[in-house]
């Protein structure tokens, strides 16, 4: 197994593990190499979630590369979850999306927060 596909293994088992302790049960890698890749990450309605790590960002080419899988997906939103370097607490890892997104994330919880 070649290194970048081993530090892609690692990232995203890490990213399941830590979503099923956070709530998130059905959290699970997809399969890699299909048709129309739908992100890395399933289990999550509606999210789609693409992980990487990566010594060197690449914001713009991920981002594209996410509203792609999130069309794919047919999923309502979603996030590049990046790695920090020197850290596998993926609670300490980055997540980016699209303004946009946020922007939608930010007036759902909002919603909630006057109910």
């Amino acid at each position: 197994m070649s290194a970048s596909k081993r530090k892609g293994n690692i990232g995203e088992n890490g990213a399941v593990n830590w979503l099923k302790a956070n709530g998130f049960p059905y959290a699970e890698r997809r399969i890699a190499g299909a048709h129309l890749d739908r992100g890395d990450i399933a289990g999550v309605n509606g999210v789609t979630i693409e992980v990487k790590n990566h010594a060197k960002l690449d914001l713009s080419a991920w981002i594209k590369e996410l509203e792609i899988e999130i069309k794919n997906d047919q999923g309502w939103t979603g996030v590049d979850l990046h790695k920090k370097k020197g850290t596998t607490n993926v609670d300490d890892w980055y997540c980016t999306l699209p303004a946009s997104m946020w922007l939608e994330l930010i007036k759902l919880a909002m919603r909630g927060r006057e109910t």
